[in-house]
């Protein structure tokens, strides 16, 4: 396949699951699940293990292909699974999709990122990659902090010299506070929002 055949059928999929995002959206509201906590809390408790290992799973893999903004995803995990539960099933599925897009790009190499992300987010912190040991220490405070696209930066440090074990602590160190802070407030902002609508 060529670049930008490859290009445009990921640029598909991306669109295609922003589609089935949206889907779910409009069935959750139409149905009042996404505006009734009894009847979302009685849909989770339905799904049991199913819902929770698939909730891990979405986490996962709209790290490796970014399809909505990963706070999205730690607000759903908070309203369908509660503040503590919810901040658990977003640690462990974006750290296990942050594992997996460092894998990705350490096999594929650079070109993967021209196909992945647009041109712009590469020339604003493409050339973090070249400052040498100080891209470890840009990359954990990005991670630490809600600063930056996490999604790329993870391809970036797998196209680095950057070791398993460094980007590895980084990750499982540095990801618990943004996953907190975004969770906590995109809570705040939901609960104002959704009774604009009741």
């Amino acid at each position: 396949m060529t670049r930008p055949v490859e290009k445009t059928v990921l640029q598909a999929v991306s669109v295609a699951g922003f589609l089935l995002c949206v889907a779910v959206a409009v069935w959750g509201w139409h149905t009042g699940v996404l505006t009734s906590q009894e009847r979302l809390a009685s849909l989770v408790s339905n799904l049991g293990l199913a819902g929770m290992l698939l909730f891990v799973a979405f986490q996962a893999v709209q790290v490796v292909i970014p399809v909505l903004p990963g706070g999205l995803g730690c607000l759903v995990g908070v309203i369908l699974f509660g503040p503590v539960w919810g901040f658990i099933y977003n640690y462990v599925g974006i750290c296990l999709g942050s594992l997996m897009a460092f894998a990705v790009a350490r096999n594929c190499g650079k070109p993967l990122l021209f196909l992945l992300f647009s041109e712009k987010t590469i020339q604003k912190y493409g050339r973090w990659a070249e400052e040498g040991n100080r891209f470890s220490r840009l990359f954990a405070l990005a991670i630490f902090l809600p600063v930056a696209p996490d999604d790329f930066l993870c391809y970036l440090a797998g196209t680095t010299d950057m070791t398993w074990r460094r980007y590895t602590a980084i990750i499982l160190l540095g990801k618990p506070f943004a996953i907190a802070l975004y969770s906590l407030g995109l809570t705040v902002a939901w609960q104002h929002i959704v009774p604009m609508f009741g």
